[in-house]
């Protein structure tokens, strides 16, 4: 096997190649997908990366992740190809909002959210390898409202791919609902689930941990638990890093409002790979299971309560378990029986000497719906700009968190205020538009199915509905 290998945070699953891992999505005992070791960068690189057009710096940062799946030139190509959907010539534009903290608008892409700078890479990967195969998956996904539309608009009408993308009904906002299922492709199927996004979440694991499902259908993942997805959200760190850095590569800071954690956890990745990043703040809403395991080191299973920040509405972070993997060693073994005790339970706890190989890049903050919105209404009031409720409690914790003023700090923009127009209206007495290629959205028609919160009910729907496809 040429190329980086990847190995799963749970330790039994068979090590693979990236074609292998691009296309299982979660490894088969459970774990997730990492690689055998990290890269480097040099300061040479993150010098030449400094005058570099986004789509050449993402080949360059992530080659060494797909060497030996793919060649060179062709992947260079699918980057360019990528980020030539966005609608900013930079992909990722830093907007200074003074003091030495900066916005990075990661919205820019067809969808309107950060998910595009991943998806509309790994929809193109998909295509590449499953031509190359002459393979054909069905696409599953769990979504708490972004991930869904990009996935949808990477994966729609390729003849490779059947796409299922289940969302907690009721608990998007209108517009990220409407973004998935006014999508009129045959390729595409929402199932509205009667529960919440961890509901959703856990019915996807669930079908993968079923091997006959799994097999028969030949399942594949497009959310963050899939590694290609955290391996192109590596870059805009990297770019953000070379740009308000310097050639010198003085240190920068991140504040990333996260649910998942596969966004931040992309920031731990650009940092081992040699990104100057001194800091890395995990922004919270009220479901703060983050925030309180990195004060306290306990991890426990609360109640989902609904906020202006629906993409947050988690209680549990997949991606938290690659952290966890790297804090003990990359002990699988020991991350399996961790996960095992997390579920039977709904908590436990890591010690505070684990919990101390984080404390020097790492804090968190918590922003209610009550600071969410007035940190939205203050921004505009200065500056005339709006931001949307998510990107508002990364900003919110960036104040609240921040080690040293001196360093620059960049908050992760995750949304277009237009996704959340009834919150940022609310705030600010301003309704964001929807940019032209949307302003049509509300009169679409939609597309989507009510299920229960119900493994065998969500299961014989996506078989029936494969079944009458074929």
């Amino acid at each position: 096997m040429s190329g980086l290998t990847y190995v799963s945070t749970r330790g039994s699953a068979p090590e693979l190649g990236f074609a292998d891992v691009l296309l299982a999505g979660l490894a088969r005992d459970g774990g997730l997908y990492v690689p055998s070791r990290w890269p480097s960068l040099t300061v040479g690189d993150l010098q030449r990366f400094a005058s570099m057009p986004y789509a050449e710096v993402a080949a360059e940062v992530m080659w060494p992740f797909v060497e030996g799946a793919i060649d060179r030139d062709t992947f260079a190509a699918l980057c360019a190809d990528s980020y030539a959907t966005f609608d900013a010539p930079d992909v990722v534009p830093l907007t200074d909002l003074g003091d030495g903290v900066w916005l990075a608008e990661l919205f820019h892409g067809p969808t309107l959210a950060f998910k595009d700078v991943a998806l509309q890479l790994v929809g193109r990967l998909f295509d590449h390898e499953l031509t190359r195969r002459g393979e054909r998956v069905t696409v599953v996904g769990a979504t708490s409202g972004d991930t869904g539309s990009a996935a949808i608009e990477a994966l729609r009408d390729r003849p490779s791919v059947d796409v299922f993308i289940l969302h907690p009904a009721g608990r998007v906002s209108e517009v990220q609902r409407r973004q998935m299922t006014t999508v009129d492709a045959p390729n595409v199927h929402n199932l509205a689930v009667e529960g919440t996004f961890d509901d959703c979440q856990d019915l996807v694991k669930a079908l993968f941990a079923d091997d006959t499902f799994r097999d028969t259908r030949n399942l594949s993942a497009v959310n963050s638990i899939n590694w290609a997805r955290v391996m192109a959200q590596l870059v805009y760190y990297v770019t953000s890093s070379v740009r308000l850095g310097g050639a010198e590569g003085r240190p920068v800071a991140f504040s990333v409002p996260t649910g998942n954690f596969g966004n931040v956890f992309a920031g731990y990745g650009a940092q081992r790979m040699g990104t100057p990043i001194s800091q890395l703040v995990v922004a919270s809403n009220q479901n703060d299971i983050l925030t309180r395991f990195l004060t306290t080191g306990t991890m426990t299973i609360g109640e989902v309560h609904p906020t202006l920040s629906p993409s947050m509405d988690i209680q549990v972070s997949s991606n938290l378990e690659r952290l966890l993997f790297e804090v003990y060693g990359r002990d699988g073994e020991a991350i399996a029986e961790l996960m095992a005790r997390f579920r039977a339970e709904g908590t436990v706890s890591v010690d505070a000497g684990r919990l101390d190989l984080l404390s020097e890049h790492w804090a968190a903050g918590r922003v209610d719906d009550e600071g969410t919105a007035a940190t939205i209404a203050e921004l505009h009031e200065r500056t005339g700009m709006l931001i949307d409720p998510h990107t508002a409690v990364g900003l919110a914790a960036a104040r609240e968190a921040r080690a040293d003023v001196r360093v620059p700090m960049v908050v992760l923009s995750t949304a277009h205020p237009a996704k959340f127009p009834d919150a940022v209206e609310a705030a600010t007495g301003v309704r964001p538009p929807l940019p032209p290629h949307l302003a049509d959205l509300f009169e679409r028609p939609e597309r989507y199915r009510v299920v229960a919160n119900d493994f065998d009910v969500v299961r014989a729907t996506i078989e029936s509905t494969l079944d009458g496809i074929g």
